[in-house]
């Protein structure tokens, strides 16, 4: 398993943490996606043979928000 942080442009409320973890658990090989809206940050843990880190961003960017 890999672990990463990733800076989240455009989160501001339990909504878009909810859409952000939501489409991240949807993606095959994801087991950990915890957002933090003070830090708009997401933790997360994922098995690289299965996803990957672009994956992992674009299925952020298509929920509306940004990757810095």
């Amino acid at each position: 398993m890999t672990d990463i942080t990733l800076k989240v442009e455009g989160m501001s409320c339990g909504h878009c943490k909810a859409a952000v973890e939501k489409a991240l658990h949807s993606l095959t090989g994801v087991s950990k996606a915890e957002v933090n809206l003070a830090a708009k940050e997401v933790a997360l843990s994922f098995d690289e043979t299965q996803t990957s880190i672009d994956v992992i961003k674009e299925a952020i960017e298509d929920a509306g928000y940004d990757v810095i």
